[in-house]
């Protein structure tokens, strides 16, 4: 019997443990294809795998040349001015400031997404996970991984958005979820690793507040080219064909 265990993507750790796409001239790990409508591309690129570096912030312009800036007042008490601020506050923008002794402000710390200091595809893959949760999950049978999925909200990936816009028969409310990529290693293949990582995937987003996800298989590239499988795969796991086109059938499931 083999051991599965599904890893959500949210950190170095689990990063790492992507798996290889069954053709090397593709890496999982530095693929920005759905991230990046323009100039997305699914290549190999090791030089992503490497950290990116951690921007010098922005020196803060000083008062005392300004001659729009108030005169300082030592005996002034603002009466509106808050004495402390929660965890709330993003850097130095108040606008999400809110008080510490206000009883009627919900005391909920949302995470901050890397950007620095982690690989790019990394960055892009925690940005959103604050508010929608994780992106990505791999798959790993007897410990090792075999299959790879990233999915999200349909605002996360303007490839599929742009994409979605062609056939105005799709519902616009609610708007999906998608699964942008979906693949098992070579030696993990016709195993039903792929298919159980959907599941998975799709069982979560039906807990995340999701009525639907959409896939968006290319039929114009071979099996190891693509990243959205083949309409049968998508059957098998309770899709059906939204849209029938012979190059971008568009696979939907209501959750």
């Amino acid at each position: 019997m083999v051991a599965v265990r599904i890893v959500d993507v949210t950190d170095s750790a689990s990063f790492g443990l992507i798996p290889p796409c069954a053709d090397p001239r593709f890496d999982h790990r530095t693929c920005d294809y759905w991230e990046d409508a323009d100039r997305g591309s699914k290549s190999s690129r090791p030089s992503w795998l490497e950290a990116s570096a951690q921007p010098e912030p922005a020196a803060r312009p000083g008062l005392a040349d300004n001659p729009f800036a108030p005169d300082a007042d030592p005996e002034f008490e603002n009466p509106f001015a808050l004495a402390a601020r929660t965890t709330m506050s993003f850097g130095d923008d108040d606008l999400f400031a809110t008080p510490l002794d206000n009883p009627f402000v919900p005391t909920v710390q949302r995470e901050r997404p890397v950007s620095a200091g982690v690989p790019r595809k990394l960055a892009l893959l925690d940005r959103g996970r604050g508010v929608f949760g994780s992106y990505a999950k791999t798959l790993l049978a007897d410990g090792v991984a075999a299959a790879y999925c990233q999915f999200g909200p349909l605002s996360a990936y303007p490839r599929a958005s742009r994409l979605r816009e062609l056939y105005p028969q799709l519902p616009e409310s609610p708007l999906p979820a998608v699964i942008t990529c979906i693949a098992s290693t070579a030696d993990a293949r016709r195993q039903g690793f792929a298919k159980r990582l959907v599941d998975d995937v799709c069982a979560d987003l039906a807990r995340r507040g999701f009525s639907a996800v959409e896939a968006y298989p290319d039929l114009t590239l071979g099996e190891d080219e693509q990243s959205g499988a083949r309409p049968q795969f998508w059957q098998g796991l309770g899709f059906v064909i939204a849209v029938n086109d012979e190059r971008f059938p568009v696979m939907r499931r209501e959750l």
